[in-house]
């Protein structure tokens, strides 16, 4: 029969419900059982789109001997990662801890009072590849419980004041904005894989935040490096099979160093991140190609992600019919059949998407672009505009087939951080490409948010079902405000705007760190956990303190305010060294050291709507320009009473003026679109 888990909407947890394991959800009514009963936590914490967890789960989960004994020994708790990102990092810091690594399932024995005391990640049913047997552990861990209770409550009580003082961090006397000269260093000179793109070894992950922090310094300084560095990584991506040459969009990782093999699940902040990031590529270096990735990756968020109401889905799953990548992989003789029925060269495109009767994985292939196109096209004299129309035609008939397959689990859970993530993407890539119906996409996702993630003016975390739950972290406040104000900049609705202002007022009311500076990850009034966590570092997704960060910078820039640029300043002193030292581990964050060094540029444009003012606004989103915040009015609205930039800024002689100050010190108005690129040119001397 099923569990307490089929009370959840969690699909992760949703999974697990009709397992013999007797799970809690996280919850009061889990430890009190402990407590009660004197026995110790096993705590297991995944994701629904997680390939290893899955497999954990049928290894063991399922089987009613192993679930026997765990529900005799321990009181057991399954959390989705995603839902509560605060369990996950503060046990996932645990296991770090002890093991000097971590990842997902995450599986950590814990005193009734939450202290984590032994940890790891996956372990199989029966001993393998120098792994324990999950029974084995699991029946050590509650042994030493009944015998040595003692020694290793003391041993919980040892990790957890380590951990507590492990976030205690004092901030740098001095703001050292130089970092990012040393970072840039260790990322192109060290982590950059120049022969196969990307940076580290494999795996290989996207790292969208370190290639817009490279791009970013490129525009910048001038560095060529800095861009090189960008665009060979998201070129390599987009002609691997990390990326679906079918549908678009992107896998979480590649399990080798040339991009081919991913771990097949797609997650919306990936997503969200990359479409940023190839918008941002192609607006600055023109390359057609860039343009490309970024329109299938935003359409398939679009058609394959969002929900009738607005919101986005979390994540699709790596398996389909319990085998990982299925949906994904083709036979030749299945790529052949659908190639030929339309009538177009079947071995041609098969050497364009490197299929083989061998396969390239498991007597499958994964499909990728062994040549960029344009030389395939040159080797084979083609016309590469007409190779481009074929591929289209052959993409669709593929993407027809492939839709009569059993799709991959939807993890249909809306996220507020995830979809800010999403709406900060699209905002930028319509803003970027020039593509307004990517700009009214994210409008539509920031009204889903307003009217369902916030209920008696409080922001939630999750929606699912139509009733939104747990109370905001400080992610989903830090990412929606610089969500929002990217909306701002790019459609001038003020409300967003406004809503940014809310949000980064409450970070600060509810979320700081008045001790040792930043802000916790928790708000003040949350549940308390055995330690309380603070966002560090931009892992997979930005931490809310990066993104807190470039907020206040920007606001600072809107506003005039220095308590602003103050609070910017005082997150990248705390996180300056980290960054200095691991550089990949904070491309956000050095995404606002670029801010600060380029900035503050304040452009304020205003008049009525219409040509002459779009023409200006075109030319403000030509080119990314770090440190530049945009506001944007027609005469006589509110705008201007709301946004100090836009003070006493009027229309020159009833045409659309751009006002361009730096450092709240300005040049005269500018009317037509090649005065205002005159005022905005880099100057790097």
């Amino acid at each position: 029969m099923p569990n307490r888990l089929s009370r959840e909407t969690s699909p992760y947890l949703l999974q697990h419900a009709d397992n013999p394991v007797d799970w809690y959800p996280w919850g009061e009514e889990a430890f009190e059982r402990a407590r009660d009963e004197g026995r110790p936590i096993f705590l297991s914490v995944g994701y629904s789109s997680c390939h290893w967890c899955h497999v954990m789960a049928h290894e063991s989960f399922e089987d009613d001997d192993i679930a026997a004994e765990l529900n005799d020994r321990f009181v057991n708790v399954k959390v989705d990662r995603e839902e509560r990102p605060d369990v996950d990092q503060v046990y996932m810091e645990a296991v770090q801890a002890m093991t000097g690594r971590g990842g997902w399932p995450m599986s950590v024995f814990l005193t009734p009072d939450g202290e984590p005391f032994y940890a790891g990640t996956y372990w199989p049913k029966e001993r393998r590849h120098g792994m324990p047997a999950f029974r084995e552990v699991a029946a050590a861990i509650s042994e030493a419980w009944r015998d040595r209770r003692d020694e290793v409550v003391a041993s919980a009580g040892e990790i957890t004041a380590h951990l507590r003082e492990a976030g205690r961090d004092a901030a740098a006397d001095d703001l050292d904005l130089s970092i990012t000269d040393e970072a840039a260093a260790l990322v192109v000179g060290q982590a950059w894989d120049r022969q196969l793109g990307g940076f580290g070894r494999a795996p290989k992950f996207p790292q969208a935040m370190t290639i817009a922090y490279l791009l970013d310094r490129h525009v910048r300084t001038g560095e060529g490096d800095a861009a090189e560095a960008a665009i060979s990584a998201l070129d390599a991506m987009a002609q691997g099979g990390i990326y679906d040459h079918v549908g678009g969009g992107f896998a979480r990782y590649s399990t080798d160093a040339r991009w081919l093999v991913p771990h097949f699940e797609k997650m919306l902040y990936d997503n969200g991140l990359l479409l940023a990031a190839y918008a941002q590529a192609y607006a600055v270096s023109g390359a057609e190609r860039l343009r490309r990735v970024a329109v299938e990756t935003a359409d398939y968020l679009l058609r394959e992600m969002q929900q009738p109401e607005g919101g986005f889905s979390s994540a699709t799953d790596a398996d389909s019919e319990g085998v990982e990548g299925r949906f994904f992989v083709w036979s030749r003789d299945e790529f052949d059949e659908v190639v030929a029925g339309i009538g177009e060269d079947a071995d041609l495109f098969a050497a364009f998407f490197g299929v083989s009767r061998e396969g390239n994985w498991e007597g499958t292939n994964i499909l990728h672009e062994p040549v960029r196109r344009d030389r395939f096209a040159e080797e084979r004299g083609l016309d590469l505009a007409d190779l481009q129309e074929r591929i289209d035609r052959v993409r669709a008939a593929l993407y027809e087939r492939r839709a009569g397959r059993v799709p991959p689990g939807l993890d249909d859970k809306v996220l507020t951080s995830w979809n800010a993530l999403a709406i900060r993407g699209l905002a930028l890539a319509g803003a970027w490409l020039a593509e307004d119906r990517y700009v009214e996409a994210a409008a539509r996702t920031a009204r889903f948010v307003e009217d369902h993630l916030v209920v008696d003016g409080a922001l939630h975390h999750t929606w699912k079902d139509g009733r939104a739950g747990i109370p905001a972290f400080l992610e989903d406040v830090a990412l929606l405000a610089g969500a929002y104000l990217t909306l701002y900049e790019v459609t001038g609705d003020v409300r967003w705007f406004e809503r940014s202002v809310e949000l980064a007022e409450d970070a600060v009311a509810r979320f700081s760190d008045d001790e040792h500076g930043g802000y916790f990850a928790t708000a003040h009034d949350a549940e308390t956990l055995y330690t309380r966590p603070k966002d560090t570092w931009d892992n997979a997704q930005p931490s809310g303190n990066s993104v807190l960060a470039e907020v206040f910078a920007k606001l600072g820039a809107f506003t005039g305010e220095a308590v602003w640029t103050d609070r910017a300043e005082g997150v990248v002193r705390l996180f300056q060294e980290h960054a200095r030292r691991n550089p990949v581990g904070y491309g956000y964050l050095l995404q606002v050291v670029e801010r600060l060094l380029a900035g503050p540029v304040e452009v304020a444009v205003v008049g009525a709507p219409g040509l002459a003012r779009d023409s200006l606004l075109a030319e403000l989103w030509r080119h990314p320009r770090p440190g530049t915040v945009v506001a944007v009015a027609t005469p006589g609205d509110a705008a201007a009473e709301v946004v100090p930039l836009l003070a006493d800024r009027p229309a020159v002689d009833g045409r659309p003026a751009a006002y361009v100050c730096r450092g709240f010190v300005c040049d005269r108005p500018v009317t037509t679109p090649d005065e205002l690129r005159a005022l905005l040119e880099p100057d790097r001397t």
